[in-house]
């Protein structure tokens, strides 16, 4: 039998509860989606102030398709916008860099998307800026946030499975047609796009644990980006964890978690999860529906990781405890000696 959960986020309130006024940097597929994911969340907590792009047109198209009162030509522009309390970075993640530099040298606090950045040189570098301003930054790892992510660390902390022995993950789409999966200059890759989940997944599970050993290997393309990965990590106490992902073929797209005493199954999507199954009993979780369409699945689920930045504000805390600074930091760490091991370099890991 199915159980169906439905989740309401928590509520903070205080003299100074009023609504947490973004701005959202570039107008491309991923900004959209967030902004409908937003627009999930009650009008009082979550506003929209601002959308900025390179182009004024494509702002302003954005503007008018979400309701937002200003749009603008360029990012500086946003940085400059007084009114704007948070800004969310949807540009493509090889100006991950300067683009969140723009922002916290202007004070402005930021939800940046993964990866963080394109090295771990380059992670450092924005982590540094954020504390150096006193401004929140937190990488968009979404999937941690969803109710289902929540679930699976409170199973792990009161030892429902008891001791963790493996961890298992899959995830490959067919993106091949997508010049920023495959092209270098673009950030192609599949460890960057796709495996990255795997691994916040693996570290999430292991409590940001660095691992003892990291074994990788892969195919490349002509352009110089991993096509398909195949790593395994070793941990202490005997933890092993196993994940490929390819941007060439369609994977089981699970994960699973085995332990001593049982075992929990996150089926297909397990970046943006809406059911579990604990020792064979499935519960689902679904997440509330989309007032325009999206471009990716499940993509009303970026309101959790909205909410977190909210209730962190509202905190005066400049991380976020589910995805810190030093949580984005592993990942980069790992995403680097992945690379090394596969052959992949980008121009800013010589820069």
């Amino acid at each position: 039998m199915t159980r169906i959960l439905r989740v309401s986020l928590p509520r903070v309130t205080s003299a100074s509860d009023m609504a947490t006024r973004w701005g959202i940097c570039s107008a491309g597929k991923i900004s959209h989606d967030f902004t409908v994911a937003l627009k999930s969340l009650p009008a009082e907590d979550h506003q929209v102030v601002a959308v900025a792009a390179r182009r004024l047109e494509d702002a302003q198209g954005f503007a008018r398709k979400h309701s937002i009162s200003r749009a603008y030509g360029s990012y500086e522009e946003l940085a400059k916008d007084p009114d704007v309390d948070v800004v969310y970075v949807g540009v493509i993640h090889p100006y991950h860099l300067s683009t969140c530099l723009l922002f916290t040298n202007a004070k402005k606090n930021v939800l940046c998307e993964k990866p963080l950045a394109m090295n771990t040189k380059q992670v450092k570098e924005i982590l540094a800026s954020a504390e150096r301003n006193d401004v929140f930054l937190m990488e968009a790892v979404w999937t941690r946030f969803f109710p289902a992510s929540v679930e699976i660390r409170r199973l792990l902390a009161q030892g429902e499975v008891g001791d963790v022995r493996m961890i298992r993950l899959e995830f490959g789409f067919p993106r091949m047609h997508v010049p920023r999966s495959v092209q270098k200059e673009l950030g192609g890759g599949a460890t960057l796009d796709l495996g990255i989940y795997c691994l916040q997944f693996i570290c999430m599970v292991c409590n940001g644990e660095k691992p003892e050993c990291i074994k990788a290997t892969g195919v490349c393309l002509e352009t110089g980006v991993d096509e398909t990965v195949a790593v395994t990590l070793k941990f202490s106490k005997n933890r092993l964890a196993v994940f490929t992902c390819s941007s060439n073929i369609k994977l089981s797209n699970d994960a699973i978690i085995v332990g001593t005493k049982g075992t929990i199954r996150v089926p297909d999507h397990m970046w943006c999860p809406t059911s579990l199954v604990v020792n064979g009993k499935e519960t689902e979780y679904p997440v509330p529906e989309p007032y325009l369409p999206l471009n990716f699945i499940n993509s009303t689920g970026m309101r959790y990781e909205a909410e977190e930045v909210r209730q962190c504000l509202l905190k005066g805390l400049k991380q976020s405890a589910v995805v810190s600074h030093a949580d984005s930091l592993l990942l980069a760490e790992l995403e680097d000696e992945i690379r090394r091991q596969v052959g992949v370099a980008y121009s800013q890991d010589c820069q």
